[in-house]
């Protein structure tokens, strides 16, 4: 789960992010990385939070005695492991590989901090084995360049309670419109329909993107920023709309506070990705065989559309003295069945390959969701993720302002469309402070 806690301050290394060429040095670390660093054995450190990611190594390790990988563990990104990582690689000292979420792997690029592993035959020749749009998360629209690999993905689906909808007569929304309708409902029942997040922005952001909304884009030297476009602008008017109208809670996200409304039955859906499952399930136990999962609702009654929130990818950095051996592991974290499955065992990661979402382990009811299926929605969400959203360079800091607007919006001061128009002229600012070329 994402949780904002920093912001972090990206120094401008490499000006021109998601350019279609790289610098000298990018060139040549990338050829590096094609090429056996070693004949004799070689050790890689490897930096993440995935819980239960040494189980997942010590396979590799098994079976590769002359590519051993030593994990280092730490807090999440944005708690600590991103700033780790920026210091690391200004001090020349940073580790092999590192798990980079998806919304910060621009903030890495942008500073030439990262190996381009896409320029290896064997890892563009993995293209196919991943979902379209997160290939498109690490290649920045690059038809050649990765600079990671794929790892999880945050499709997102509605959870419901499905006791509640039938027991009150309400039919589960379709539509984002059947949704607004249906809050009005469950409200007169003395429930809300959701929660909505004051200061986690990236179900917002998924929320958009499901919309198509397109915060950032980069023509390969300038980057242009557009968080009022008209897709967003529908969005946040939406939310907007429920949260003056009382029909929406605002407790804060991740909190007991926020357990309690889900645990208690006053919170009666949430769109939320697909880890979000064990998210209900430990929050809200008392509410156990009484939910379900369905897409989520469209804009337009038969559209077929989903956001995504979250997800990871496993970068080599720059200064790896064996890029080749790391674009080998990283690769193999994140396509080979066994490692797949662990990783589902032990962190309840949704993998980004295709045939990750078909594990056995992902195609079982699930006894908390009433024995369904729900996984199948998820799959199927993820085919419907549009893949040409594009993340900033700059985005906790982003995230940051956003948040201080959205949490002054629920209390009744000012709106989200205002705290997203804050939130741009901030970033842009921020951008313009890095020498971050940007265009207004």
């Amino acid at each position: 789960m994402r949780r904002l806690l920093a912001s972090l301050i990206v120094p401008a290394l490499f000006l021109t992010a998601c350019s279609s060429s790289d610098s000298d040095s990018g060139s040549d670390a990338s050829a590096a990385a094609c090429a056996p660093s070693s004949a004799g054995p070689v050790t890689l450190t490897y930096t993440s939070w995935i819980p239960g990611i040494e189980d997942v190594v010590k396979v590799w390790n098994a079976k590769n005695p002359n590519i051993q990988v030593k994990v280092q563990t730490g807090p999440n990104g944005n708690g600590g492991t991103y700033q780790n990582f920026f210091n690391q690689l200004k001090a020349g000292n940073a580790p092999d590989l590192g798990q980079i979420e998806y919304d910060a792997l621009p903030s890495f690029r942008v500073q030439d901090g990262l190996v381009d592993v896409g320029a290896c035959d064997n890892v563009a020749k993995a293209k196919d084995q991943f979902i379209p749009w997160t290939w498109n998360q690490v290649s920045f629209g690059d038809a050649k360049g990765a600079w990671g690999v794929p790892q999880d993905a945050g499709p997102m689906a509605l959870f419901y309670r499905a006791d509640l909808f039938e027991k009150n007569g309400i039919a589960i929304p379709t539509t984002w419109d059947e949704y607004a309708a249906a809050a009005e409902k469950v409200r007169a029942a003395g429930g809300y329909i959701t929660n909505f997040s004051q200061s986690d922005i990236n179900q917002f952001a998924g929320l958009t993107w499901q919309a198509g909304g397109r915060w950032f884009a980069n023509d390969g030297q300038n980057w242009t920023v557009n968080l009022t476009d008209d897709k967003t602008t529908k969005v946040a008017d939406y939310w907007q709309n429920l949260i003056s109208k009382k029909l929406v809670s605002t407790v804060p996200p991740w909190t007991t506070e926020w357990d309690n409304a889900y645990n208690s039955s006053s919170a009666w859906t949430w769109v939320s990705a697909v880890w979000g499952a064990n998210s209900i399930a430990s929050g809200a136990p008392k509410t156990a065989g009484k939910w379900r999962v369905a897409p989520m609702p469209q804009w337009t009654a038969g559209e077929k559309s989903a956001g995504n929130w979250g997800g990871s990818s496993t970068a080599v950095f720059k200064g790896s003295k064996h890029p080749y051996e790391a674009a080998q592991f990283a690769l193999w974290l994140n396509t080979d069945q066994e490692a797949l499955t662990l990783l589902n065992e032990k962190a309840n990661l949704y993998p980004a390959t295709t045939a990750g979402t078909s594990l056995p382990a992902l195609s079982k009811g699930v006894a908390f969701y009433g024995d369904q299926k729900i996984y199948e929605v998820f799959a199927q969400a993820s085919t419907e993720v549009a893949p040409d959203f594009t993340w900033g360079p700059t985005m906790t800091a982003t995230y940051a302002n956003a948040s201080d607007g959205f949490k002054a919006a629920v209390s009744g001061k000012g709106s989200l469309t205002e705290a997203l128009t804050a939130a741009q002229a901030s970033t842009i600012q921020t951008l313009k402070s890095q020498a971050i070329p940007v265009k207004e």
